[in-house]
């Protein structure tokens, strides 16, 4: 999202991203002419009239569970972007019995937390060959 039109994000989407991403872009690109929603979430600047890259995870409940927010200098990394939102729909599937360390990827292998992790997280990282 953000404030440039539907017709910006189409072609943003066909001539750039579309040769970075595969298909480009995987989920809709809204657009927030005004800043509204900016405004809710703190990235939008009414005196510039420009929003601060923001890329904020929501969950099915409404939760945000991952946010990042970045001055215009600096792009995002899709990918990443993806892998985290796999990471969250796994651990909300396993209903917070696994949990996805750095880099985690689907079908990698997966943490179990809980007292008997603590302090021992480094012993059972090193051993999953799983990880790298």
């Amino acid at each position: 999202m953000s404030i440039d039109s539907i017709f910006v994000h189409k072609m943003w989407n066909d001539h750039e991203l579309s040769k970075m991403v595969k298909g480009g872009v995987p989920f809709p690109m809204l657009s927030d002419a005004g800043g509204k929603v900016g405004t809710i979430y703190g990235v939008y600047d009414e005196n510039a009239g420009v929003e601060t890259r923001g890329r904020f995870i929501i969950d099915p409940d409404g939760v945000i569970q991952g946010y990042e927010i970045l001055t215009p200098p600096v792009g995002r990394n899709v990918l990443e972007t993806i892998r985290q939102i796999q990471a969250f729909q796994h651990v909300r599937k396993s209903k917070g019995t696994e949990a996805t360390p750095s880099g985690w990827k689907p079908g990698k292998a997966t943490l179990k937390p809980g007292p008997d992790l603590v302090g021992k997280v480094w012993e059972v990282w090193k051993t999953k060959e799983a990880f790298d």
